[in-house]
């Protein structure tokens, strides 16, 4: 668990999340892209610094490891980006099937490494997972109800930046975390035991926080309600559920129960 706690937050999920509950997406965007890029160097360093365990592979060769497998793909879109527009048009056109196979060769990653888990020489039981399971469980919640009060605390008047913070700041990121814990302790036996708090995290994460998406969007309309960016267009009539009728003078409508 300390190792998927030095990881950095997973970009699509805070994105998409944050989009669906009315949050700051473009703050999301940013902070999940700097919090990867630093990740790359920054994470390593945490990792050994708090585990204090490697596998046969040096420091300088995960971080050799690291910006090949993911510095590289930045810089090179990045050129082809700016240099190729008929290429990023053909992308553009077939956007969805890329999706689609980056979601499946995600999929596998995660499916080999499960594989890795639950070998015979594994050194986790089930009943040992099922515990780790709930203990995940119950630590989500708790970071995320830390997340959102310090995020109030902060950003009392900025609701879209408290539910970007809450997102931002408890998702872990598997695209970026499977690579960097396979080369810091690569030739272990035991790194599929390593990645499997993360495995179990970021489903988790997922179902949390779209059962989240409508509370946050409600609360995202009451404090633009409070703090007066939007007009509170409700009746205050508790006969609500009865027909209006217009006021004679133009004075507008009212319960035709009310007198």
């Amino acid at each position: 668990m300390v190792i998927a706690s030095c990881l950095p937050m997973s970009i699509n999920m805070v994105h998409v999340l944050t989009e669906a509950a009315g949050g700051d997406d473009p703050l999301a965007v940013i902070n999940a892209a700097a919090g990867n890029m630093i990740g790359v160097f920054v994470s390593p360093v945490l990792i050994l610094g708090y585990v204090g365990v490697t596998g046969d592979t040096q420091v300088t060769d995960v971080f050799y490891e690291l910006t090949l497998k993911v510095l590289l793909p930045v810089v090179v879109g990045q050129i082809v980006q700016k240099t190729m527009p008929n290429f990023i048009a053909l992308f553009n056109k077939y956007k969805k099937y890329v999706k689609k196979a980056q979601e499946y060769a995600l999929v596998f990653i995660v499916y080999t490494v499960f594989c890795k888990t639950f070998t015979k020489d594994a050194v986790s039981s089930f009943g040992e997972i099922f515990l780790m399971i709930v203990f995940l469980f119950l630590f989500l919640i708790f970071v995320m109800t830390v997340a959102w009060f310090t995020m109030r605390l902060l950003f009392r008047d900025y609701p879209e930046i408290r539910i970007m913070g809450l997102f931002g700041c408890t998702h872990k990121t598997v695209a970026l975390g499977i690579p960097l814990i396979s080369d810091v302790y690569e030739g272990s036996a035991n790194v599929g035991t390593y990645t499997l708090p993360l495995l179990i995290w970021y489903p988790m994460q997922l179902i949390v926080g779209s059962l989240l998406v409508e509370r946050l969007r409600r609360f995202l309309k009451d404090e633009k309600i409070r703090l007066g960016q939007v007009k509170n267009n409700v009746s205050k009539c508790h006969h609500l559920a009865l027909p209006e009728k217009k006021l004679g003078g133009g004075g507008g409508f009212r319960c035709s129960h009310c007198k």
